[in-house]
């Protein structure tokens, strides 16, 4: 370690002298590490401990797989994240918002079998890790920016609703066979009706939910702990789980062991399919949780680097018996709030983790499952957005409503198959615009700078023989059809015969093969009717691409303007020399 200097935690790191450095920026920041934060970093990592165990616990009950799983899942991404993350302070492990979709896939692959069922979460987690270093290392950490707000509102809210009701069970201490949400709403209501519920269990599950959910006003305080710790105490004190009340029970002792996890006959579609899905889920929420504790701090975090360290430790999760995991929008704040310097706190708190696998694993003997699920129920809750879809409803109802198609997929076909819908429902929201955009003809208006809509402005004057024709998206295969009839369709409803038509190509951003092509087409149908196509305002990128599709010397160089007013007065000046006056 080096004295304390001026470095400030906030301030971008020196450059590594050795161009591999950059994929280890903990390394990096070890080599910058300050002797004043060891201490603040002990004690957030023992702070963070007393979250860590309960939520792992619970959000691995909650994925389909033994709560000791969770912890496994705890430990090793928090290591290999410190190594390969490039934020200071965030915070990895099991997470609320995947727990629906491991589960989905875990049900229908382990069939009741716990080893089986481990055996599919880490395959899982080695495909979550695969994709995200691949995305990360092909610089493609911008893909998350596909789903908008109103998609991400959509699919968190149905995962929110997923989660709270396949937690529901639990609570009640009722077995169900998951078939998803809705039916296993019904099969609930069924059991709860035929008298099946353990109203102890229902007790301690109730109870500890009202207490996580009053103590979350306290921020200093530490809700789930105190009240598992209280849950587990009045099950032991009592002997609540002679009364049906089920239990963590027995522990192994240890650590995770590196195993290459193999489900035999597994369904790898559908494992791959879920691995993706929450790695997408993942990096969505750590690309959000990174940038903004990344601003408190006023230093930057490269989103494909924050891709490959949540890939490798998603990696090191499946390779030691642990689940996909992602950023904790929970335990995160809890270690900034205590002290927090450098990812040495995460370390604190795995090693924390791992000492008690070690000494005292029978303290968590007792934990009823109902307060864990609790602890899950608590967690969901708090992944509902409603406030923000009340603004989208008042200021754009579509999209409003294309969150409620992504809320119902997620809610009645489950997690994967919702998420799926999502990012289908994504991409042709993405292409819509470009496939469909606006497009205006001009016009000149009395005592308004250059030109405008004319049908915004239906008093503009148009110039006999020219059409000004506007584009406002890119030109690519799903809309050059679309441009050339509507540009067409403009010529025909010219209230006077036109001779030139410009197109103001200043929103045109990109031209591929097949507009390129359709360019051609256009070019020769307008010099059959005596018509030159011109432009006015094409960016240099596009011009380079036009000169590449060889339309460049087919239109000739005179046939690109600068600005639409040189176009106009080209056009102005032509007339008046073929006609010997302006031509009005």
């Amino acid at each position: 370690m080096q004295p304390d200097t001026s470095i400030s935690p906030g301030k971008p790191s020196a450059k590594p002298n050795h161009r591999w450095l950059r994929w280890l920026p903990g390394v990096t920041m070890l080599r910058e590490y300050q002797t004043s934060w060891l201490p603040k970093d002990i004690a957030a990592g023992l702070v963070l401990t007393t979250m860590l165990v309960p939520v792992g616990i619970a959000y691995a009950e909650a994925s389909g797989v033994p709560g000791v799983y969770g912890l496994y899942a705890t430990i090793v991404p928090l290591l290999a994240y410190a190594v390969f993350g490039p934020s200071r302070i965030l915070v990895l492990g099991p997470d609320s918002a995947l727990a629906a979709p491991i589960l989905a896939v875990v049900v229908t692959a382990a069939a009741g079998d716990p080893s089986r069922a481990i055996a599919v979460a880490s395959m899982m987690a080695i495909v979550s890790g695969v994709f995200c270093i691949a995305m990360g290392v092909l610089r493609l950490g911008f893909i998350t920016e596909l789903l908008s707000k109103p998609i991400r509102y959509g699919y968190m809210n149905g995962i929110a609703i997923a989660v709270l009701i396949s937690q529901l069970p639990k609570l009640f201490a009722i077995k169900i066979d998951e078939a998803g949400p809705l039916r296993d709403l019904l099969s609930l209501g069924m059991g709860i009706a035929n008298g099946k519920t353990n109203w102890y269990s229902f007790a301690v599950g109730a109870a500890s939910l009202a207490l996580i959910l009053f103590l979350k006003r306290f921020e200093k305080v530490p809700g789930i702990l105190i009240a598992v710790v209280l849950a587990t105490l009045c099950v032991s004190v009592f002997g609540l789980d002679s009364l049906g009340v089920k239990v963590l029970g027995k522990i192994p002792q240890g650590l995770p062991s590196f195993v290459l996890p193999w489900a035999n006959g597994a369904d790898l579609t559908r494992i791959i399919v879920g691995g993706c899905a929450v790695a997408l889920i993942s990096f969505a929420d750590t690309s959000v949780l990174s940038r903004t504790f990344a601003a408190r701090s006023r230093s930057r975090v490269d989103p494909n680097q924050e891709m490959v360290g949540l890939g490798a430790a998603n990696l090191a999760a499946g390779l030691f018996q642990g689940f996909p995991i992602s950023s904790s929008s929970s335990r995160t704040p809890v270690a900034e709030a205590a002290g927090a310097k450098t990812q040495l706190s995460g370390v604190v708190g795995a090693l924390a983790v791992a000492l008690l696998l070690i000494a005292a694993p029978n303290l968590m003997r007792y934990v009823p499952n109902s307060a864990l699920a609790a602890v899950v129920i608590a967690a969901a809750i708090g992944l509902f957005e409603i406030t923000d879809l009340k603004r989208i409803y008042r200021i754009q109802q579509w999209e409003f409503w294309l969150a409620m198609v992504c809320f119902v997929g997620v809610a009645v076909f489950g997690a994967i198959t919702g998420i799926c819908i999502a990012v289908v429902i994504a991409v042709i929201e993405f292409l819509w615009d470009g496939w469909r955009p606006h497009f205006a003809v001009l016009g000149h208006v009395d005592d308004v700078r250059g030109f405008h809509d004319i049908k915004r402005y239906p008093n503009a004057a148009r110039i006999p023989g020219l059409l000004l024709f506007r584009w406002d998206a890119p030109l690519f295969f799903a809309n050059s059809e679309l441009f050339q009839e509507r540009l067409l369709q403009a010529v025909e409803e010219s209230p006077t015969p036109v001779r030139r038509v410009v197109v103001a190509a200043e929103p045109v951003t990109s031209v591929d093969v097949t507009s390129a092509d359709m360019l051609l087409e256009l070019i020769r149908v307008l010099n059959e009717r005596g018509i030159t196509l011109h432009f006015a305002e094409m960016k240099d990128p596009v011009r380079d691409k036009l000169k590449r599709f060889e339309l460049m010397e087919l239109v000739g160089a005179e046939r690109f303007h600068p600005t639409i007013d040189s176009a106009v007065d080209y056009h102005l000046g032509k007339a008046e020399g073929s006609t010997g006056g302006h031509g009005g």
